[in-house]
């Protein structure tokens, strides 16, 4: 049976594909310690589960395509409390900020298309640009540089006739990179001149730990018609099993084509939106110590990767992640031999391999992601038990 070679293209998640050995570690016995996924354990805020209680309509229906009035009214206040106002009309609800993203693909790229993403960068951008025919060109970092990439000529020079966007993920994934205004005001201002879109995709929005404003690339309205935001409760409330993002942006054009997908895949679950929508009356108190829960995990895993003789780490701005460069010769291999092979009483750890966060061939092979998503004391016996894994795999390989 022939399969479609835009799928063939596409690769599984690095953050899941070690799945079957988790389980049999597990059916072995093995506790294992998961920093390879971004799902968070702070506990999700009680309006979302009031809400749902308190839904009393006697049939389940379809929601409106671009989403339900209750949910982007609460998201529009919410910007308007950031100080950049979106009307109706500027904001469409999707499943996660994964449909989202996977929307705005298919409205803005074609087959040979290119679009300028910094990596390492969230995996899945892989498999959501392959599908349109179009390909990823990356925009290079390095660990030692701390994953900087808003350099004018670096962005510049990678831009040809092909070319029809910029993404951003801001705060990102998976380097933890966060922009200063004057980076984002030169990468809006390329994408106007180039006539290009800019696909901010803003996630990690609340978690800076700097004392930084949020920001958000929708505040630039001289470039109402490139900026598309890409938007999600699922980190910012710890609501990932929710599946409720938004696609946002002032370019009525791209809204009305996204439409066509929105009205194809019918509606996103009503009662998701409706419980959604209570979210956004969490208050600030919500977010400070949520902030300082994640900054004190962060600092937790820079400390521990400091101890770890070769591994090569800048402290990260935001999000919830850390990219580092150990000392190994192959983060696939090692990851397969922490599962298979290593224990210490009983216990492992899990990460996500750098390498499919590439574009370019070769390229971190020997990085990994760490999610710091687990309380305190189980992130620094996950911490030790990499330490230890990274001395017990060199001496043995």
């Amino acid at each position: 049976m022939k399969f479609s070679s835009k799928v063939k293209k596409s690769g599984l998640s690095p953050m899941r594909k070690f799945h079957p050995y988790a389980v049999a570690a597990q059916a072995a016995g093995k506790t294992i310690y998961h920093l390879n996924i971004g799902q968070p354990d702070v506990e999700t805020p009680p309006q979302f589960f009031e809400a749902v209680r308190g839904f009393s309509q006697s049939v389940l229906a379809y929601a409106p395509s671009p989403g339900m009035p209750v949910l982007i009214d609460a998201i529009q206040r919410y910007y308007d409390n950031l100080g950049m106002h979106f009307e109706t009309g500027e904001i469409q609800v999707t499943t996660g900020g994964s449909e989202a993203l996977q929307i705005v693909f298919n409205c803005i790229l074609d087959d040979g298309d290119e679009v300028l993403i910094p990596e390492p960068f969230y995996p899945n951008y892989n498999t959501m640009v392959n599908v349109t025919g179009a390909r990823i060109c990356p925009i290079p970092t390095t660990p030692e540089e701390g994953y900087h990439y808003a350099d004018r000529e670096k962005i510049v020079s990678r831009i040809n006739e092909r070319t029809r966007a910029i993404v951003c993920t801001n705060p990102g994934n998976p380097t933890g990179t966060i922009l200063t205004e004057d980076e984002m005001r030169m990468i809006v201002d390329i994408a106007k001149e180039h006539d290009l879109f800019l696909v901010a995709d803003e996630a990690y929005r609340e978690f800076v730990y700097g004392g930084e404003a949020l920001q958000s690339f929708g505040a630039y309205e001289d470039a109402a018609d490139n900026i598309i935001v890409i938007d999600t409760v699922s980190k910012r409330f710890s609501a990932c099993g929710a599946r409720i993002g938004c696609i946002i942006s002032r370019n009525r054009e791209l809204m009305g084509e996204s439409m066509k997908f929105l009205q194809a895949r019918l509606s996103v679950a009503t009662l998701d939106q409706i419980a959604s929508a209570a979210l956004y009356d969490v208050g600030p108190e919500y977010f400070a110590a949520v902030r300082e829960e994640y900054k004190r995990r962060r600092d937790t895993v820079v400390s521990k990767l400091a101890e770890i003789p070769g591994v090569v780490c800048k402290c990260p701005g935001g999000a919830f992640y850390i990219m580092a460069k150990l000392p190994i010769d192959n983060a696939d291999k090692f990851q397969q031999w922490l599962l298979e092979e290593f224990d210490d009483n009983g216990d492992t750890v899990m990460f996500a391999p750098g390498a499919p966060m590439y574009a370019t061939p070769g390229k971190g092979v020997d990085e990994i992601r760490i999610a710091y998503v687990l309380k305190q004391e189980k992130l620094e016996r996950a911490m030790d038990l990499l330490a230890l894994g990274i001395k017990k795999y060199n001496e043995t390989h």
